[in-house]
C-alpha cells in the first residue's frame, strides 16, 4: 500500500474539519472537495469533505468515519488515497457584482435556484418571528421578543408565570427560566440554517444583486443578535460550518465585517443603476418582489423593487444604526461611519421603509393573536410615561382595565390603591419584576384584567413589523447631530420630524389617529407628574420618573437633549424592543422603573435605585444557552475569550451583567 496518507494527514484533516487543532481553527479556512479511497482491485470510493468527519490510515486498512455512516467503515487492499479540495478563507462572500451576466442567464439562474430562494425568503420572514418558512407567527415572536427584550425595556409585562404547554414558569422579568429564552441562535436560526447556503449557492453569482441583499439581510439579523449575547461564531455560520466547533468571532470584528459587507453592497447597487440592461433589472425587481417582500406599497407604487436606491439607503441607514451604537466605544470612527453613510443617502421617506408589512402580505401582527392568550399586558412604566408626556397613544391605543381591581389583602402600607377601582376606569401597566399571578384567566389572575392593546384597533391598522423605520433614521441623525457629526442638518429638525414620523400604525391605515394629535405633542413643555399606584396595591406608588417635556429647547444642556432624543425614539420604537435596548443599555435612558425582584436573575442583576432605573438595575446581555449549537465547550474555547478582547481584556463572564463592547461605562459626552 502507497503511504500517500498517513496519520499525519489524519490529523491534518481532522483539523481542517473541525476535529482539534488549534491553528486550523485560527486560520479560518473551510475546505471543500472530495476524498477518494483506490483499491487495488480498481474499485474507488468517493467522500464529500464536508461529510467526512475523519480518516484513519493503518498499514492493512483506511478506517473512515462520515455522517452517512456514523461510527467506521474499513477499506482494505487500498492502493492510496488522493484528495482534492479547495480551501475558502473563513469570512469571504465575494460580490462579483461586475460579472457579465445575460438575461438568458440570469434568468436560468433564477430557476435553478428556485429551492434556494424559498428557503432564503424563510430567512427574511424569520427575522420577525417567521417559523418554518410561514410569515410570522405567534410563538414564534413571543420566543424571540415578548419574554425577553420587549419586557426588559417595560414596553410589556407577563401578567402570569405558568406556561405549562411549554413546560417552564417564569417567575419575573429577569428570570432565565429555561424555556422562555432561547440561545444566540434563536433569533438567528433562520439565517444559520436559510440563508447563509443560498449566499454561498454557486448560481447566486449570476443575480448579484440579489446576494448582496441577502448578504445585508444576513448582517442585519447578526448585528440584533450579537447586541442581544454579545459574540456568536459570525464566520462559521456566514460560511456554512455545520457542527461543532464553532469559533466565536469579537463582537468588535463582526460589526467590521458587517460594515466591508454592506459597503461593497452598495458598490454592488451602484454598478446596477448604471451598467445592467432593462430587461435584467426586470427580472431582478420580480425576484425581490417574490424573494425578499420587504417593501412598502408606497414604494412599490410610485416606483418598483427594480429600483435599488431603496436598497443603498438601507444600507446606508443600517450603517448610520451601528456608527451610533459604537460612539462611546469608538468616536472617531463612529463619527466617519455615520457621516460616510448619511453622504450616501439615507432613508429620509416612508416609503423607503424597509420591513414586512402585513397590509401588503396579508397576514397580522403575531401580537395581536399574543395579546389573545392573555400573555402580555402593558408595562407600568412604558404607560406612565405615556401618560406623563400626554402622548397620543394614550387617546386610542390601549385598553383600560378589563374587570373591577380590588385592593389585595396583602397590599403593600403605604399604597394609595383604592378598595376597588372599577372595570374600565384606568390605563394601568404591570410593574416588570413583579411576581406575577398563576393563572391566565382575569377572574383568577387580577393581572391579566390590566391594560393591553386595543386589539381591535390594532388589527385594523395593521402595524409593519420593522426593520428600518424613518423615524429611527430621524433620530439617529438627531443623535448625531448634538454629537457635533454633519448629519446634514439640525438635531432639533431631525427630532421633530422623528416625532412626526413615529406613529405605528401602517402608512396606508385609514386609520391613523396618531396625526390628529401630533401638533399638540410637540409642544408639550413638560410632564405631568402622574404617579404610578397599582390598583392592587401591591408594590408602592411610584413617583413619575419623567423629568422632561416633549417640546425642544435649544437651551438645554446636551445631556437633557440626548434624553429628549432617545426618550422619543423609544416611544417610536413600540412595540419592536431590540434598539430601544441597545439604547438603555448604552446611554441609560429612557428613565424607566426599577426592575423588581432581581434575585430571580443570575443574581448579578442588583434592586438599584428605588425611585428609578440605574446601571446596576438594567440587565445588559442575555447569556448563552448551552442547547443552542453552540456548545459549552465551544462557549468556554473562544465565547468568554472574545466576551474579554472586546472589553479590553478584563475578565469576562457569561451573565446578565456583562458588558459589551459598545456598552461604555463612561459618561455620554
Amino acid at each position: 500500500m502507497k503511504k500517500k496518507t498517513s496519520t499525519i494527514f489524519a490529523l491534518a484533516l481532522a483539523a481542517m474539519l473541525g476535529m482539534g487543532m488549534a491553528e486550523a481553527n485560527a486560520q479560518r479556512v473551510v475546505y471543500k472537495g472530495t476524498a477518494t479511497i483506490n483499491q487495488k482491485d480498481g474499485t474507488s470510493t468517493k467522500f464529500d469533505v464536508s461529510s467526512l468527519r475523519n480518516l484513519y490510515n493503518t498499514e492493512s486498512y483506511v478506517r473512515v468515519i462520515t455522517e452517512e455512516y456514523g461510527e467506521n467503515k474499513y477499506f482494505e487492499n487500498v492502493d492510496n488515497v488522493s484528495f482534492d479540495w479547495v480551501a475558502k478563507t473563513i469570512g469571504e462572500i465575494k460580490i462579483d457584482y461586475k460579472k457579465e451576466i445575460s438575461a438568458d442567464e440570469l434568468k436560468q439562474a433564477v430557476k435553478d435556484m428556485r429551492t434556494q430562494l424559498g428557503s432564503a425568503l424563510k430567512a427574511v420572514y424569520g427575522m420577525r418571528g417567521g417559523k418554518e418558512g410561514n410569515p410570522p407567527q405567534a410563538h414564534a415572536y413571543q420566543f424571540e421578543n415578548s419574554f425577553g427584550p420587549d419586557c426588559y425595556v417595560q414596553y410589556f409585562c407577563v401578567p402570569h408565570s405558568d406556561f405549562p404547554y411549554s413546560n417552564f414558569t417564569l417567575r419575573s422579568t429577569y428570570d432565565l427560566c429555561k424555556g422562555s429564552i432561547g440561545g444566540p441562535g434563536s433569533s438567528f436560526y433562520a439565517m444559520k440554517f436559510d440563508m447563509a447556503p443560498t449566499l454561498n449557492a454557486e448560481k447566486i453569482d449570476y443575480m448579484p444583486e440579489i446576494k448582496a441583499i441577502y448578504l445585508m439581510l444576513f448582517n442585519y439579523s447578526a448585528i440584533e443578535n450579537v447586541d442581544l449575547f454579545g459574540p456568536m461564531p459570525y464566520n462559521d455560520h456566514k460560511n456554512c460550518v455545520e457542527e461543532s466547533p464553532f469559533a466565536y468571532d469579537r463582537l468588535k470584528d463582526i460589526y467590521y465585517q458587517a460594515k466591508a459587507d454592506i459597503d461593497a453592497a452598495i458598490e454592488c447597487f451602484k454598478y446596477y443603476k448604471d451598467h445592467r440592461s432593462e430587461a435584467y433589472k426586470k427580472q431582478i425587481g420580480s425576484t425581490i418582489s417574490s424573494r425578499v417582500q420587504l417593501l412598502s406599497l408606497d414604494y412599490l407604487y410610485y416606483a418598483d423593487a427594480s429600483d435599488l436606491s431603496v436598497w443603498i439607503r438601507f444600507a446606508n441607514s443600517l450603517k448610520l444604526r451601528m456608527a451610533i451604537h459604537m460612539s462611546k466605544v469608538e468616536p472617531a470612527t463612529a463619527k466617519q461611519w455615520a457621516e460616510e453613510a448619511v453622504a450616501g443617502g439615507v432613508i429620509e421617506n416612508e416609503a423607503d421603509e424597509i420591513g414586512l408589512f402585513p397590509s401588503l402580505l396579508g397576514y397580522t401582527h403575531p401580537l395581536i393573536e399574543i395579546m389573545g392568550w392573555n400573555d402580555l399586558v402593558m408595562g407600568a412604566s412604558f404607560i406612565n410615561l405615556l401618560q406623563n408626556l400626554d402622548h397620543p397613544y394614550m387617546k386610542y391605543l390601549f385598553t383600560k382595565n378589563s374587570i373591577a381591581l380590588e385592593k389585595s389583602k396583602q397590599a403593600v402600607s403605604g399604597t394609595s390603591a383604592p378598595a376597588v377601582t372599577p372595570k374600565g376606569s384606568v390605563y394601568v401597566g404591570m410593574r416588570n419584576g413583579v411576581t406575577p399571578g398563576i393563572d391566565q384567566t382575569a377572574d383568577a389572575n387580577p393581572y391579566v384584567g390590566y391594560s393591553m392593546l386595543d386589539r381591535t384597533y390594532f388589527a385594523e391598522c395593521n402595524p409593519p413589523l420593522y426593520l428600518m423605520k424613518v423615524s429611527e433614521v430621524n433620530f439617529l441623525r438627531a443623535e448625531g447631530a448634538l454629537r457635533g457629526w454633519n448629519m446634514g442638518g439640525t438635531a432639533q429638525s431631525f427630532y421633530e420630524q422623528g416625532i412626526r414620523t413615529a406613529y405605528l400604525e401602517d402608512r396606508n391605515s385609514p386609520r391613523k389617529e396618531y396625526v390628529n394629535y401630533i401638533d399638540d405633542y410637540l409642544n408639550v413643555v413638560a410632564p405631568k407628574g402622574i404617579a404610578y399606584v397599582d390598583p392592587q396595591g401591591l408594590t408602592p406608588d411610584m413617583p413619575s420618573v419623567t423629568k422632561i417635556g416633549v417640546k425642544w429647547n435649544e437651551g438645554d444642556s446636551k445631556e437633557t437633549k440626548l434624553e429628549k432624543i432617545i426618550t422619543q425614539k423609544y416611544i417610536a420604537s413600540f412595540p419592536y424592543s431590540y434598539e430601544s435596548w441597545v439604547d438603555l443599555r448604552r446611554t441609560g435612558y429612557p428613565k424607566l422603573f426599577p426592575i423588581l425582584n432581581t434575585e430571580h436573575s443570575d443574581g448579578t442583576i442588583k434592586p438599584g435605585d428605588p425611585k428609578v432605573q440605574t446601571a446596576d438595575n438594567i440587565m445588559r446581555r442575555i447569556p448563552w444557552v448551552p442547547g443552542d449549537p453552540q456548545t459549552k465547550e465551544d462557549i468556554n474555547a473562544t465565547g468568554i475569550p472574545a466576551l474579554s478582547e472586546d472589553t479590553n481584556n478584563k475578565p469576562a463572564t457569561d451573565t446578565q451583567m456583562q458588558r459589551l463592547w459598545w456598552d461604555v461605562d463612561a459618561p455620554n459626552f
